[in-house]
């Protein structure tokens, strides 16, 4: 076998490892799989822990942590981009004649908001129409980000320049949450579909596939919308350089065989390493085998295509959990749409603002944003496609 065989193959063994490790956990903490294992859409299947001021107090300090490294970056070593040279790298000045909104960001609209509508109206007609709102309001929604980052980047957008990575990124996105949904089994079930009845089984399957396209997509739409805001782009670009050895990257890689195991024989304890395990586990395999990871440009002390692909997913977190809440809350008498999702969070279920999620939930929106990249690369990697959605030209 070639060298390029050998660490595809290596990659494919630790992205199995994923799916074999919690559930080994699992098994040998209970005896057997977890309770609702397999049931798709999932449902809450036993009641979590209850609150707990000691977790809920760590979980507060790590966040405050998090905050201080976002908003005080030069606390941590961060310098202005302004004194700093910018020769060689590769972004062009915008064209100087004022580019227009493309034709799909204006036909969009429409679509978002009839989908929208839908969504919270619920009109009674004789089809429930309002159950296939999920997919044309959030393609719409990944349509006008990309219309705003064309016009913002001279006419440089992924529709306009790179359709097939969007069509990749729909793909990947799609067998990528079902690998999440798989996980979330082994923490018994930190989130779950409570109307999972609108469908056949086989609905079900059909109907969530076409649901699941939209993650990654919109992810990258706002990564490439940060990226043309000047502030955004150099705020965490001149940070402190960091370089590991192989011995690091052999201990992080163990360390996320550890994570995974963990997550399985204690869920709810560590629910949690759902958002985390897969950072040290696949990116230490990555660079293990010598690929590129949104964490190598650290050693040159870029920072912001990691920052900023959690900040993106941040977010379009905001309008998931949007768009979510309202699916119930103004007829919280009717059946609502199947891709409504409730949370169950043991320990930290506290402080709603205006959604499912618990506050502190949204810092896991962060880490999550890593962890759809790393999939992403892994599997450009393997199946040899263009893994780069980077666009060249940036407003200023």
């Amino acid at each position: 076998m070639s060298k390029s065989g050998k660490k595809k193959l290596f990659l494919m063994f630790t992205f199995c490892l994923i799916f074999l490790l919690p559930l080994i956990g699992s098994v040998t903490r209970w005896g057997g799989v977890p309770a609702g294992y397999g049931e798709f859409p999932a449902q809450k299947t036993e009641g979590h822990p209850g609150f707990s001021v000691l977790y809920f107090t760590f979980a507060v300090c790590v966040a405050v942590f998090i905050l201080l490294f976002l908003i005080f970056p030069s606390w941590f070593g961060f310098r202005k981009g302004s004194t700093l040279a910018t020769a060689g790298t590769k972004e062009i000045k915008t064209p100087s004649e004022k580019t227009k909104f493309p034709f799909w960001f204006w036909w969009s609209w429409p679509v978002l908001g009839v989908s929208w509508f839908l969504m919270w109206a619920r009109i009674d007609l004789s089809i429930s129409i309002h159950y296939y709102s999920f997919v044309p309001l959030w393609w719409a929604f990944i349509l006008i980000l990309d219309g705003w980052v064309y016009r913002r980047t001279g006419g440089h957008s992924l529709v306009a320049k790179k359709p097939h990575v969007m069509q990749l990124l729909a793909v990947v996105s799609c067998f990528s949450w079902f690998a999440f949904e798989y996980l979330n089994f082994f923490v018994m079930e930190n989130w779950y579909y409570p109307n999972n009845k609108e469908f056949s089984s086989f609905g079900n399957a059909f109907w969530f596939s076409l649901s699941y396209t939209t993650v990654l997509p919109a992810i990258v739409e706002w990564y490439l919308l940060l990226k043309t805001f000047k502030g955004f782009r150099d705020r965490y670009r001149y940070g402190p350089k960091l370089s590991v050895n192989h011995t690091f990257l052999v201990v992080y890689f163990v360390l996320g065989l550890i994570l995974a195991f963990g997550m399985g024989y204690y869920p709810y304890l560590l629910f949690w390493v759902l958002w985390v395990a897969l950072v040290p586990l696949l990116s230490a395999a990555m660079a293990l085998t010598g690929y590129w990871t949104p964490f190598t440009p650290i050693k040159d002390g870029d920072w912001s295509k990691l920052i900023l692909i959690a900040l993106a997913t941040l977010f379009n977190g905001f309008f998931w959990e949007f768009w979510n809440i309202g699916s119930e809350w103004f007829h919280d008498t009717v059946t609502t749409n199947p891709n409504y999702w409730k949370y169950s969070v043991p320990y930290l279920d506290k402080i709603h603002i205006f959604s499912e999620m618990p506050i502190l939930g949204y810092f896991g929106y962060l880490f999550f944003g890593v962890n759809c990249w790393i999939i992403w690369l892994i599997a450009a990697y393997v199946f040899d496609f263009d893994a780069d959605f980077e666009i060249t030209k940036q407003h200023r």
